[in-house]
């Protein structure tokens, strides 16, 4: 990518029967500076593009980097379903489809062919069902490049990451060790530096239990595993707050103090940055070798097919692709 190059996004659609196509169609019909490459079957892009009522022209992609793309225009990465997709009705028959779509994105982003990799919504049962294990993009993605990971959400206003992500909450306690948060720390430090140009990143941490265990009344994780690492990690010069009661750690008061939260688990920050910004929420993988964003909403089943998706979430992952994808270009 050069200073008059568009950046060369792949977008994978996700799960066929729900909203992905939908919405990468209505993303092809702004004006975003950014070559798309669609990672999909065209076939099913198309009928999802005639539901939303528009006129979508689709050209093989050739590796060539484009100046311009106009609005209702996208290069496309055609990957056959096999069979036929219902919108609305997800089949184990198209799990392979949507492995091959990830595989191929993933792939093309470490070798260069793509900056960045912009993701819809998957149905992680579905690809279950038809055999092939899968927990979520972000340890697929972690898993095709071999790098250790965080995931974190991102709105204008907030920046959340998980330690663990989707565990049961029984299996949380065990698994807040100080090498996880060690890592997790170094990670985020690291990604704010150098994607984020955060030159000393402020990071807070919360605790696990209520009130960060109420000086060990509550439970001794604070005071035995994540006070000490900590402190340890200040002396090396990062600038930590915390552990910090998770239902404080978000008040106005508290935001101005930090760049990032590191929460223990999903359901202890996502509930807060998801109710004041669904629909300007962007989920980002901290620590790959690449670029990947996504939307942070499911695949909306009830409304696929009906051509009223919201396309607000897709349209912030595809900028923040875009600036990161700049901003690494130019470092």
């Amino acid at each position: 990518m050069t200073s008059t190059t568009l950046p060369r996004l792949a977008v994978t659609a996700g799960e066929p029967a729900g909203v992905g196509p939908e919405l990468i169609a209505r993303l092809a019909a702004t004006d975003l500076a950014a070559d798309l490459i669609a990672v999909t079957d065209r076939d099913h892009l198309l009928a999802a593009a005639a539901i939303c009522g528009i006129e979508l022209t689709l050209t093989d992609d050739d590796g060539q980097r484009l100046y311009e793309r106009p609005p209702g225009h996208l290069r496309i990465r055609h990957v056959p379903l096999g069979s036929p997709a219902v919108f609305g009705q997800p089949s184990p028959r198209h799990a392979a489809h949507v492995i091959a779509t990830l595989t191929l994105a993933a792939d093309g982003c470490l070798s260069g062919e793509f900056d960045a990799v912009v993701t819809a919504p998957v149905q992680k049962a579905t690809i279950n069902e038809g055999g092939i294990p899968f927990s979520g993009h972000t340890e697929f993605f972690a898993e095709r490049a071999s790098a250790e990971v965080v995931m974190m959400l991102a709105s204008p206003e907030l920046r959340v990451t998980l330690a663990t992500t989707h565990l049961p909450l029984s299996a949380i306690p065990a698994a807040i060790t100080a090498p996880l948060l060690e890592r997790c720390l170094r990670i985020v430090q690291q990604s704010l530096q150098r994607l984020f140009a955060i030159a000393q990143p402020r990071i807070a941490v919360l605790g696990l239990n209520p009130h960060a265990g109420e000086g060990g009344h509550l439970g001794r994780e604070e005071i035995e595993t994540i006070e000490p690492l900590l402190e340890r990690l200040r002396g090396e010069g990062m600038d930590l707050l915390g552990p910090l009661p998770a239902d404080t750690a978000f008040v106005p008061a508290m935001r101005s103090r930090y760049d990032a939260v590191l929460a223990m688990y999903h359901d202890q920050a996502l509930p807060v940055l998801k109710s004041e910004a669904f629909d300007r929420t962007v989920n980002v993988t901290l620590g790959l070798p690449f670029i990947r964003t996504s939307v942070d909403h499911g695949t909306a089943l009830d409304l696929a097919g009906t051509g009223q998706a919201d396309v607000s979430s897709l349209i912030a992952a595809t900028r923040m692709a875009m600036d990161l994808a700049q901003r690494r270009a130019t470092r």
